[in-house]
């Protein structure tokens, strides 16, 4: 990403350490290595891998491999970010027997870098590969089938023990909106409504429209509020040899809703890596049945609105996938005549879920 980018790796790198100088006064001899991107790296944040060695002032030479994560600066895939939140909630999650990399540092101003950026401690494992999609392709498909399956297991753990924290005993009440009468739902209906016009930025998107206008009508009440990761999907877990799930990332989407609305995204994903492209799951995945029931098992949670929140996920993702094509137009990675805005895997699944036209038969009526 930070290539492709255009950032200069060398610059980057003589500029944070730097910057480490002043943050680490009492230490000399210090090193950063050169920075990597990781092969598979996300676009929501420049993720950068380095080597860090120094001497403390007691003599004690130090060696930490760390990750460097850089807000983006222009073409990104949310209209807002906020680092503070995602640092917050990291060292939160800390205390809990949710496993987070710990957070080192947070610099938020810009002249350092141009964006604001956080550095934590580098976890070492396994990732589940987006591109290609890992029932396609990648170290999931050459794992044994126990191994696919205790990862899975594991992932669903985690899942359950971040909606089984007392959010408000940890210190999550600063995600809460005080004085609004709204329900979590209403609240995050709301926020993709603006961002989707944003994204769309006047152009019409008849399943994306169809999709939100049956979500504001059919929103479901009463439902519990507990802290939801937001991005949920073993995509976003590292793992360790034996399938265990040893860190969970990116927390960009961190808000406090339904914990089903997690579980949607968590199955919804898993099957947009599978049928969404095509293919049969790999053997060691579950069941959806045999993932509801432990989910349930493990949460005490029965889920009685996954269907709506399977559409929301489609949904949410439909406008995410409508900013990543425009990036890829941007970097020259589609034609700019390409459809793929509009007609892509979660779009056509979202008109699957809620019997619409294809979003290629949608646009055509338009035309």
């Amino acid at each position: 990403m930070s290539e492709r980018q255009g950032r200069d790796l060398e610059a980057t790198r003589r500029a944070f350490a730097g910057w480490l100088t002043k943050v680490l006064p009492d230490v000399r001899d210090v090193e950063v290595g050169e920075l990597s991107a990781p092969g598979a790296t996300g676009f929501s944040n420049e993720t950068l891998f380095f080597d860090l060695a120094y001497t403390t002032a007691a003599g004690a030479r130090v060696e930490q491999k760390l990750v460097l994560r850089i807000q983006p600066s222009e073409n990104q895939v949310f209209p807002d970010y906020d680092l503070d939140k995602q640092i917050r909630t990291m060292q939160l999650l800390e205390k809990t027997d949710v496993p987070v990399p710990r957070v080192l540092w947070y610099e938020p101003d810009t002249a350092v870098l141009g964006s604001p950026f956080y550095v934590m401690v580098h976890i070492e494992g396994r990732i589940p590969t987006d591109n290609p999609p890992y029932h396609v392709g990648g170290w999931v498909t050459e794992a044994p089938e126990g191994e696919r399956s205790a990862l899975w297991w594991s992932a669903v753990e985690s899942l359950a023990a971040i909606h089984r924290l007392d959010w408000r005993a940890v210190g999550f009440d600063f995600l809460d909106e005080p004085g609004d009468d709204r329900t979590p739902i209403e609240i995050q209906l709301e926020q993709y409504r603006r961002y989707f016009e944003w994204a769309a930025g006047g152009k019409r998107h008849p399943t994306c429209e169809d999709a939100l206008a049956w979500l504001e009508r059919n929103a479901p009440t009463g439902e519990p509020i507990g802290l939801q990761w937001g991005d949920s999907r073993i995509g976003n877990m590292i793992f360790g040899e034996e399938g265990q799930c040893v860190a969970v990332l990116d927390w960009e989407m961190v808000t406090l809703g339904s914990p089903e609305a997690d579980l949607a995204w968590f199955v919804f994903l898993d099957d947009h890596h599978s049928k969404g492209v095509n293919v049969e799951k790999l053997a060691g995945f579950p069941p959806r049945a045999a993932t509801l029931a432990r989910y349930t098992e493990l949460t005490g949670h029965t889920p009685k609105h996954l269907h709506y929140y399977e559409v929301f996920a489609a949904f949410r993702f439909s406008v995410i996938m409508m900013r990543l094509a425009q990036q890829f137009v941007t970097l020259g990675l589609l034609p700019a005549e390409s459809d793929f805005e509009t007609n892509n895997i979660p779009s056509r699944m979202l008109a699957e879920m809620l019997g619409l036209p294809s979003p290629t038969d949608a646009m055509a009526a338009l035309a």
